[in-house]
């Protein structure tokens, strides 16, 4: 029994070595997968809170919490990135990576649900999360007045062009996005280097 549990406590401390493409405000280091999902589960908890959307919130929690627990194999994918055949191989990775986590965690059937459902975009709830999984990100680089964007070279309209789809899938995070896109595009100079689009 507690051979198991050591097993998943290992599988969620190597969620933390996952880092992303974004700066911890006030901080030099990259975040990783752990905080990135807490962060996304209370912003969907504080979402829901605050406007009746009619979602399953337990539903919407536990795709928030297990959304990424897919990257401890097949790492985070920088949408950005110029390494092309790495961002063509982001399904058939992330397709085999859930498939291992069902083979070492047979015992989970619900977890593994939630992370085909949420893959899938199943429901509204998968739907509500995948879209504020687009726009978490971009709130924490607001809040660090663009530093990520700025190192990186990303431009304003590539963030618009990346996300539009992908957030129109929930309509309750779609106002959400197009207020964050007019308050960067009014911040446009301060944020992004303007100079290198």
């Amino acid at each position: 029994m507690l051979d198991k549990l050591l097993q998943f406590t290992k599988l969620l401390n190597d969620m933390r070595l996952i880092e992303r493409v974004v700066r911890v405000n006030g901080s030099e280091r990259w975040e990783n997968d752990t905080e990135h999902s807490f962060h996304l589960a209370m912003m969907a908890w504080y979402i829901l809170d605050t406007h009746q959307y009619g979602l399953d919130r337990e539903k919407v929690l536990r795709y928030a919490l297990a959304h990424d627990l897919i990257e401890v194999y097949s790492g985070d994918t920088y949408i950005f990135s110029e390494d092309k055949a790495f961002l063509a191989s982001k399904g058939e990775r992330e397709e085999r990576a859930a498939e291992r986590l069902k083979k070492e965690l047979p015992e989970m059937p619900d977890m593994h649900e939630s992370i085909r459902a949420y893959m899938a975009h199943d429901d509204r709830e998968s739907r509500f999360v995948y879209a504020l999984d687009k726009i978490e990100p971009i709130l924490k680089m607001y809040l660090d007045n663009g530093r990520t964007w700025r190192e990186k070279q990303v431009t304003l309209e590539m963030i618009y062009e990346d996300k539009k789809n992908k957030v129109a899938l929930s309509p309750e995070i779609q106002p959400y996005f197009d207020e964050l896109m007019q308050l960067l595009r009014d911040c446009e100079a301060e944020l992004f280097d303007t100079e290198a689009a």
